[in-house]
């Protein structure tokens, strides 16, 4: 079967589930999304990498980055090969130098190492034309918040308060917020540091 190459598009609070996330992967070449609903801890740790975000101590993603290296196992790509129930299955394809291990993962997971190890995400037509959805249009809306509940607008009320703070005061309390693993914190002064930067 062809594979199609996917890109990570946005991550946001899941409309659907409490305490969960959306992950949206979309098609390189076209216009189809796929979203996956991922756990806060996996979200976490696909968005501190994507941001560069350094954690005081390893994360299980980066600890498995680190043993994979220190073994000279790299993972040469993610492939999300099969949907049942509603539930995405992966693997990651690996090698040593010598052979190549395919190891079964959680697809959460499977896209943290993903981010890690740098390496190109697949899956294959009957899961996007099963589970995808088309973006019409240019329009791309950015997830972040999109229908907020109430406990998700209180935080985006708090992070506003971040806009009064000087840009040496945010940098502070985000090395604070990381050294305390404060992730959620840290990406929202992350936002607003960023949000000065392009204005």
């Amino acid at each position: 079967m062809k594979k199609i190459k996917l890109d990570i598009v946005g991550l946001s609070y899941s409309q659907t589930q409490s305490g969960a996330y959306a992950l949206v992967l979309g098609e390189i070449s076209g216009r189809r999304r796929l979203p996956i609903i991922i756990g806060s801890f996996e979200a976490q740790a696909i968005a501190i990498e994507i941001e560069k975000m350094t954690p005081s101590r390893p994360l299980t993603h980066d600890l498995f980055k680190s043993l994979g290296q220190a073994f000279n196992i790299t993972v040469q790509e993610i492939i999300i090969y099969n949907l049942i129930d509603g539930i995405f299955y992966s693997k990651l394809i690996c090698f040593d130098g010598k052979k190549t291990v395919e190891i079964d993962a959680r697809t959460s997971d499977a896209i943290a190492v993903s981010v890690r190890f740098e390496c190109p995400i697949y899956t294959y037509e009957f899961i996007l034309s099963t589970a995808g959805i088309v973006i019409e249009g240019n329009d791309f809306v950015y997830l972040e918040n999109i229908s907020e509940t109430p406990e998700e607008k209180t935080r985006t009320s708090a992070a506003g308060a971040y806009t009064t703070l000087s840009e040496d005061e945010l940098k502070n309390m985000l090395q604070q917020a990381l050294s305390e693993e404060a992730y959620e914190k840290a990406a929202k002064i992350r936002d607003e540091l960023t949000k000065r930067k392009s204005s």
